[in-house]
């Protein structure tokens, strides 16, 4: 039977015994078990669980909708939202977009300010929001990508391995696709997920930073990781150029940025890209006369691609996602591009090997 083939349901008795049912019922139940056993197209019902023949349990599953998980990592409280789409339970398996926070801030914060759930519910991937570290339970959170950011990176927080063991739990209550598993994040957050493209290669197919560069030392993956990069000439906060950075408000707290245009060739590098990139788009207009440039490197060893969108005119912030958030520390806000459905188309076209 196809992948396309429509969903059976087949309501299967509970209590089935076969020392109790005539001969030619016992017959019939073997072989609609083993029909179901080379069928992963369909499921059945067995004491009120839905499975699916090919062993996934969905009885469990999580809703759609939002939800906390909770799990212990490194003597720690670790937690995340997820956000599960509508039509989840239509696919086998499904992509997981994780999406850091940037530093002090907190995963709902994360989740309201980028938007990326009315996208994840058209599109159906699920989207998750992970805690970073801090003094405060869920307040002023950073996360330990290198060099940035305080809290964790003074104490050392490995929070490589506290997505990897986010990623298992995961897998107890969604049907995730381990070759599709992307991430992204707001500056803190964006060097977060260069840290786990950095270390994690085996785990993240693709990664996709907003307003953030790589502040880890070394590349120690194995394979080329793709890479989408969406940054602002004008950022006030994650120099574009690279440099100390202005302090952390309320704080003196300063972090020293790497130089865009260098790392992403450092990227291109690594990756076995092409030398030069190519110009595939630009965009201009907005309320601040603002620009977009995309430069893609390709072709790359393993299929990988470097992109960079590199913006004009905006501040310290998330493309398309919610306007006018605080813009006398983080500047003007954009709509010149969406990025998350520049990352997601950019997502769709990777995944890791099989």
């Amino acid at each position: 039977m196809g992948a396309n083939a429509p969903i059976e349901f087949l309501a299967v008795q509970s209590r089935f015994d076969f020392e109790t049912t005539d001969a030619r019922t016992a017959r019939r139940m073997t072989q609609i078990f083993r029909f179901l056993k080379s069928s992963p197209s369909i499921i059945f019902i067995v004491a009120g669980y839905v499975i699916f023949a090919g062993g996934i349990a969905r009885g469990a599953y999580l809703s759609p909708g939002d939800h906390t998980i909770a799990l212990t990592h490194g003597n720690r409280e670790r937690s995340a939202i997820v956000h599960v789409p509508p039509r989840a339970a239509e696919l086998r398996q499904i992509p997981v977009v994780l999406n850091f926070h940037g530093g002090g801030g907190h995963g709902a914060n994360e989740q309201q300010y980028s938007l990326m759930d009315q996208l994840a519910d058209r599109e159906t991937f699920v989207t998750v929001y992970p805690n970073g570290s801090g003094r405060l339970d869920n307040r002023l959170l950073t996360w330990n990508a290198g060099t940035c950011c305080a809290y964790a990176v003074i104490n050392n927080i490995d929070d490589v391995g506290f997505v990897r063991a986010l990623i298992a739990k995961l897998t107890d209550s969604i049907p995730i696709d381990p070759r599709r598993i992307y991430a992204t994040g707001l500056s803190n957050g964006a060097m977060m997920s260069y840290r786990l493209a950095a270390e994690a290669g085996d785990l993240i197919a693709a990664i996709a930073p907003v307003a953030g560069g790589m502040v880890v030392a070394g590349i120690k993956s194995s394979r080329a990781v793709p890479v989408m990069h969406i940054h602002s000439v004008d950022d006030p906060r994650a120099l574009y150029a690279g440099g100390l950075g202005l302090p952390f408000p309320l704080t003196k707290s300063q972090v020293f940025h790497p130089n865009v245009d260098q790392m992403i060739l450092r990227w291109a590098k690594y990756d076995g890209c092409s030398a030069e990139p190519t110009i595939v788009d630009r965009r201009s207009g907005g309320e601040h006369t603002q620009g977009a440039t995309r430069y893609v490197y390709s072709p790359c060893r393993d299929g990988a691609e470097v992109d960079l969108w590199k913006l004009t005119g905006a501040g310290h912030v998330w493309p398309g996602g919610k306007q006018k958030v605080m813009e006398r520390i983080l500047g003007p806000s954009t709509e010149i591009i969406d990025a998350n459905q520049e990352m997601w188309n950019f997502f769709q076209r990777f995944s890791l090997p099989g």
